[in-house]
């Protein structure tokens, strides 16, 4: 290195000497002629290296199998690794435009060779940022990582090299060594967790979700308490984005999933099967007992028949069968025989506790088909034909009297 120093360092003197320019390399206008001709020979350098290496390392990359490394020797990293040359050699050969006939350096060379170090400092900072962008675009590729919140760990990594950045930066201004600002942070430990509060309790909990397997990017979630209701967007350090099913973008911290209990339905969809809990209030007043009238009324309606001829006898080891009976006996046939129910899951009608509405009967099932909207249209008609039926079996659905109920009725 000192040997192109002086190589460079003669050719210069030449150069000034023969233009005139400068008699002395470090006094007057021949030194910033020496650190523009400093600044153009770096510039040219980094020309040539950026076109060659990257026209290089894109040869080479094409003909391999892998992806990673399309991703890891990208020409936005590529540019960001070559942003290190220039800096280095005008720092390099600096000392040739500032320095002093006796060896000591000027004010003036002190505070170049600290613009060049911060310069360095933040080149080295973008280049590591975007080293962990390229990481974290490899591991969304891999299957173990797809969906994971690894976002915010990524961002915390950031924000750790930003902050080592500003250390550094503020410690090359002062002139003073990194540890004595560490020193001082330390002391303002307490200030610090107060402004970063977010941040930290946003890392924590990424790593919490990430390590239990709790959240990742395309789950439904839903927290009534703060109605939040719909798929994950996003996960970074300091929000989660979720999508609502109104299509509004719904933003809450990360803490608050570690914090707080939430519902994940993506566990639901991959079971294969979205359950159907409804129930219906039975006008207790006509229950009454199955009568062969009532049956061979049943056997006549189409609808009915196949079900009813499906219940081998009216008594069951001595117990009578109610209207009732029968119905819940056809309801849960069809359920079972129903092609869009999902019949490796439990299904079954049964009777809830009574109260001052009615009877209730419940029908607890599963769809086979997760979706939204055919979950619905399966549950409108399951439904739809529990109640369409029950006038056949002399039952009634209870319901609060309307004003058409009362319509055209006295009072007393």
């Amino acid at each position: 290195m000192e040997a192109i120093s002086r190589i460079f360092r003669e050719w210069v003197d030449k150069i000034l000497v023969d233009t005139g320019l400068a008699n002395d390399l470090g006094a007057g206008f021949g030194r910033w002629v020496i650190l523009l001709i400093i600044i153009i020979f770096a510039l040219i350098i980094d020309l040539i290296i950026r076109n060659g290496v990257t026209h290089l390392l894109h040869q080479i990359v094409r003909r391999t199998k892998a992806t990673w490394d399309d991703h890891l020797f990208d020409k936005k990293v590529i540019r960001r690794l070559c942003n290190f040359i220039p800096p280095t050699i005008i720092y390099t050969l600096l000392p040739l435009a500032f320095s002093s006939t006796d060896g000591s350096n000027d004010g003036m060379h002190i505070i170049m060779q600290r613009a060049v170090e911060i310069y360095l400092v933040i080149t080295c900072i973008g280049f590591v940022n975007i080293l962990l962008k390229v990481c974290f675009e490899i591991a969304e590729q891999h299957p173990a990582w797809q969906g994971k919140p690894i976002k915010g760990l990524m961002q915390t990594g950031q924000g750790i090299v930003i902050g080592i950045g500003a250390i550094l930066i503020i410690s090359i201004l002062i002139n003073k060594s990194p540890t004595l600002l560490l020193t001082g942070l330390g002391a303002s430990a307490a200030v610090l967790m107060l402004i970063f509060k977010d941040s930290i309790l946003g890392l924590v909990a990424g790593v919490q979700l990430s390590a239990n397997n709790m959240l990742k990017v395309g789950d439904w979630i839903s927290l009534p308490k703060h109605e939040v209701d719909g798929e994950v967007e996003e996960v970074s350090l300091t929000t989660i984005k979720v999508r609502a099913w109104d299509k509004t973008l719904q933003t809450l911290p990360p803490y608050l999933l570690i914090s707080e209990p939430f519902s994940n339905w993506q566990a639901m969809r991959l079971t294969g099967g979205r359950r159907i809990k409804r129930s219906l209030n039975i006008d207790m007043t006509q229950i009454r007992f199955a009568d062969e009238k009532m049956i061979l009324s049943l056997k006549q309606n189409d609808v009915t028949r196949p079900l009813i001829e499906q219940i081998s006898t009216l008594s069951a080891e001595g117990a009578t069968l109610t209207n009732l009976d029968l119905f819940m006996r056809c309801i849960d046939l069809y359920i079972k025989q129903h092609p869009r129910v999902n019949h490796s899951m439990i299904s079954m009608v049964r009777q809830l506790q009574p109260s001052e509405w009615g009877l209730p009967i419940e029908i607890y099932c599963f769809s086979a088909d997760v979706n939204w909207i055919p979950y619905e249209n399966l549950q409108t008609e399951i439904i739809s034909f529990v109640v369409a039926i029950a006038p056949l079996f002399d039952l009634s659905m209870y319901q609060a009297p309307s004003s058409m109920d009362l319509k055209g009725k006295k009072m007393v």
